[in-house]
């Protein structure tokens, strides 16, 4: 007989509560690994129908393939990542103003710079 996931669904929302309510009060975030409980795909799933779905969904391709999405409460995201083969590697609830994975990163954003900068400089240079 399958485990009934309810009690840890439960135990997770109301820990999800108490982080959200702390996200609101400080602005500090957290984070909650999914794979890391003993909680199983039907868990999961009546986890994600209690938290219900947002309007802010994300999808990267970047070492793999990785959905976002905010949950049916603001600050409350759901973030799972697939490996190169397809195979679920993490899966993660972030409470957070925006997942980590969507931030762009400094070294990414000189990069992004630069190449607009020398860009704009071969368009923008008058003829001699």
């Amino acid at each position: 007989m399958a485990h009934d996931p309810t009690p840890l669904v439960e135990s997770l929302l109301h820990e999800i509560a108490g982080l959200l309510a702390d996200l609101a009060a400080t602005g500090q975030g957290a984070r909650i690994d999914l794979l890391g409980l003993p909680i199983g795909p039907a868990g999961r799933a009546a986890l994600a129908e209690r938290l219900g779905r947002g309007e802010v969904e994300a999808a990267l391709d970047a070492g793999g393939t990785s959905e976002i999405w905010e949950t049916g409460f603001a600050g409350v995201w759901w973030v799972r990542h697939f490996g190169a083969d397809d195979r679920l590697a993490t899966e993660q609830i972030e409470i957070t103003t925006v997942p980590t994975i969507l931030l762009s990163q400094p070294e990414d954003i000189a990069i992004a710079a630069s190449r607009l900068a020398a860009g704009l400089a071969q368009h923008t240079e008058l003829p001699q």
